[in-house]
């Protein structure tokens, strides 16, 4: 069955654009013309992936994301943020609050296909080289997308649980930035290599008994990140 994406907003021209190539690729679409409706949508429908404009009536973006990852029922739909916002700050707030992945208006219509490709099939488990990887408490079962800490389950957004997964699968080593991009997302982020900083932090919230002072995820000083194993 044919992945269902919800495209969300209040520009009609931009609504029919992505959903005429959404559906050209082989996508079911549902629309959304503000964020209250957006709402309604995914708690009756719940669709596969979404694709929200940051800035509309009726419930902004930032907000949808804020609620649905608060939500443990919706937390695990991917989220592709469309932003007419080109500052940085406006990019990151959405990626701390625990959108995927972003694009700035304007754009390619078949550069969001082309996301929205990548992040079904993160979600969907496509990369997955081993079962079960467990360092130090921290457990993750690939082939069921589960991640848990000294028995506590632990709810990631598939960027989080697949830039995880990366660290996981090779402890010790020091990733750049962007090579953790490309290890984890298999493309490039639009913009600058430090959207992966949010991700990280919101990860260490997660997993890190003191996010503070974190045990697993170890910032290398001018290099990156690596797991501690």
């Amino acid at each position: 069955m044919a992945a269902r994406i919800l495209v969300a907003d209040d520009d009609p021209h931009i609504t029919r654009l992505v959903r005429s190539y959404l559906e050209q690729a082989g996508f079911q679409v549902l629309t959304a013309g503000d964020g209250e409706q957006a709402l309604h949508i995914i708690r009756h429908d719940r669709p596969d992936l979404l694709v929200l404009d940051v800035m509309m009536p009726r419930r902004d973006g930032f907000e949808l994301v804020r609620l649905l990852r608060a939500d443990a029922a919706l937390a695990g739909i991917p989220i592709l943020m469309l932003t007419a916002r080109v500052e940085d700050a406006d990019k990151l707030r959405g990626l701390d609050l625990g959108a995927d992945d972003y694009l700035t208006k304007p754009f390619n219509p078949q550069e969001v296909v082309a996301r929205a490709r990548a992040l079904l099939r993160r979600a969907s488990g496509a990369l997955r080289p081993s079962p079960i990887i467990e360092i130090r408490g921290l457990r993750m079962d690939v082939e069921q997308r589960q991640v848990s800490v000294a028995g506590r389950s632990v709810e990631l957004t598939p960027t989080e649980f697949d830039l995880l997964r990366a660290l996981m699968q090779h402890p010790n080593r020091a990733f750049t930035r962007g090579e953790l991009i490309d290890a984890a997302l298999g493309y490039v982020y639009e913009g600058f290599e430090r959207t992966i900083d949010s991700h990280v932090k919101n990860l260490r919230k997660k997993i890190e008994p003191d996010p503070a002072n974190p045990i697993y995820i170890e910032t290398v000083f001018g290099v990156g990140y690596r797991l501690r194993e």
